[in-house]
């Protein structure tokens, strides 16, 4: 890779607003990852809710569990790393690479088969995941809030519209975008739970951006990344950040 083709990566994956980010193995992050930048999106939800050491946290939907050692590694907390699509044999394989096997614990569940007891986890975070399995109007509270201790938080992020997609959906989308919720839908949805309150729910600030960046972060590196589909970089520039970003959303089991 010539010093020019390093530097644009470098920028590319380097974001002042994200220092904790910037400062881990940019091909690590490009290998292992299943998305948007998973560390990008962990630590803007790390700037609107409290990790303090020794929390324990569930990462719900955690994929390569990348999201999970960056919670460890930054904020000490303890995190089971639950995933449906990746094995928690490969994931264990990252984390002992990590050295943090004695904070990260990886588990092979289904989102609504969690095999924890009631109470156990102060914090539950969703990182690009919560939209396969949370839209369910039931799911919060029938499956999730009871695993929350009484004050405990549940955060993510996830895909998301600052307003209802219209119907049809514009030219430039094609149908896979129908599932996109706008920030209303969302905060709607959050609010029907009993004995939970809706802290905060926002579209997060350059959403789009970190979106199409990662894609062309990935477009720096020779091999193709599986998960840089050219169709989906072509219908986000076409977009222009008018229908696609990310929620961020936090919320809290009433005492």
């Amino acid at each position: 890779m010539t010093q020019s083709a390093k530097t644009e990566r470098e920028q590319l994956f380097q974001i002042p607003q994200y220092p904790r980010s910037s400062r881990y193995d940019m091909n690590w992050v490009a290998r292992h990852e299943m998305g948007p930048n998973a560390l990008w999106l962990t630590e803007a939800l790390s700037q609107v809710m409290t990790f303090t050491s020794g929390m324990r946290v569930l990462d719900l939907g955690c994929g390569t569990a990348l999201s999970s050692i960056f919670l460890a590694r930054e904020f000490g907390v303890q995190v089971w790393a639950t995933d449906l699509w990746i094995s928690a044999s490969d994931n264990l394989k990252r984390i002992q690479e990590a050295g943090l096997e004695d904070r990260v614990f990886p588990v092979y569940a289904e989102a609504r088969h969690l095999p924890y007891a009631d109470g156990f986890f102060d914090a539950i975070v969703s990182l690009d995941a919560y939209h396969y399995f949370g839209t369910d109007v039931h799911y919060l509270d029938f499956h999730l809030l009871k695993l929350l201790k009484p004050g405990g938080q549940v955060g993510i992020v996830s895909p998301a519209s600052p307003a209802e997609m219209p119907h049809p959906l514009p030219m430039h989308l094609d149908d896979s975008w129908y599932w996109l919720n706008s920030v209303d839908w969302w905060r709607n949805l959050w609010e029907r739970c009993p004995g939970f309150s809706v802290d905060r729910a926002e579209m997060l600030p350059n959403g789009w951006e970190l979106w199409m960046r990662w894609h062309a972060f990935l477009d720096t590196f020779e091999t193709i990344n599986p998960h840089n589909d050219p169709k989906e970089m072509e219908q986000l520039r076409a977009d222009g950040g008018k229908n696609i970003g990310f929620i961020r959303m936090v919320g809290s089991r009433v005492p």
